[in-house]
């Protein structure tokens, strides 16, 4: 069990650092855009199709690596005061209640718009050149299964904090800069402690 939740945190993790690097494509392809439209007066007729859809795959796919991360946004200012069985209890019952039938709902119409798009051979409508979309419409249907495979993970999660009263350890390969601001500080109060003791 526990080798298949760890591919799952694995898989989504990858998908999320591929993904990441369109962040690149979308910042030459804005640069280039620019360069050419004010700098040279000959704006191009793909940049803009590149740009939406970097920008919508990397939505899309990005959402299981946030989820992985616990990085959603919630009102953790109530939150954090509970005891971790409590914050178990509570993301559960979330999870159950609205994260798995919006992920499902999800999967199901993005399946269907991914494969009406696919049987028509659809084509930009905002492209002067009328470039094909069919294939990055499947990245919906694919980030739907991504996030439910990863909403399975933090099921898990959630049943075995209520069953041992803590949080599993979460891998981490990312740190927020006040969190190691933090950690930091809380290293040298203790040397502080020991130098003095």
């Amino acid at each position: 069990m526990d080798r298949v939740l760890e591919f799952i945190n694995t898989l989504s993790t990858w998908v999320g650092k591929a993904f990441g690097w369109s962040i690149l494509i979308l910042t030459f392809g804005v640069s280039y855009e620019v360069f050419m439209r004010y700098g040279l007066n000959s704006p191009t007729t793909w940049s803009y199709d590149i740009m939406y859809m970097m920008y919508g795959g990397l939505f899309l796919m990005a959402g299981p690596y946030t989820v992985s991360r616990d990085a959603m946004v919630r009102g953790d200012f109530i939150y954090r005061l509970w005891r971790p069985r409590t914050q178990a209890i509570v993301d559960l019952t979330l999870y159950l209640l609205f994260y798995f039938p919006g992920v499902t709902a999800l999967i199901y119409a993005g399946y269907n718009f991914a494969s009406l798009a696919w049987r028509f051979g659809e084509t930009s409508i905002f492209s002067p050149i009328s470039i094909p979309i069919y294939p990055m419409k499947m990245l919906i249907p694919t980030a739907g299964v991504l996030l439910f495979l990863q909403g399975i993970f933090e099921v898990v999660r959630c049943i075995r904090c209520i069953r041992d009263g803590a949080w599993p350890p979460r891998p981490h390969d990312v740190e927020e800069l006040e969190e190691k601001i933090l950690h930091e500080q809380e290293r040298g109060s203790a040397t502080d402690r020991e130098v003095r003791g």
